[in-house]
């Protein structure tokens, strides 16, 4: 079994806005600073901007390169895995403000 490959570009993208998500929403969790929750608030909206933005970029680069497509693929994958980890930090800061 051969390990999975990833361009780079997807996979720094991916790694910084699973990271810093994370970051925001513990530290949200741990002190309920609504401040944190502002720029949670803002930080998706850019995330989400720049993750379509890699995603095209990533799906483009493997529809046209058909010599060595499968590492964008693969990417273009990751970056969809965003959309269900965003929808659990939602939740989650659903959950702890009781709305």
């Amino acid at each position: 079994m051969e390990n999975i490959k990833f361009s780079t570009e997807g996979k720094t993208t991916f790694y910084l806005s699973f990271a810093l998500g994370i970051l925001i929403l513990i530290s949200f969790l741990l002190t309920k600073n609504e401040v944190l929750l502002t720029v949670g608030f803002y930080y998706v909206l850019s995330a989400a901007v720049i993750n379509v933005i890699v995603f095209f970029y990533e799906f483009i680069s493997f529809i046209t390169n058909l010599t060595d497509n499968k590492p964008h693929g693969n990417s273009a994958v990751l970056m969809l895995l965003n959309i269900p980890v965003s929808i659990i930090y939602f939740l989650a800061v659903i959950n702890s403000c009781n709305l």
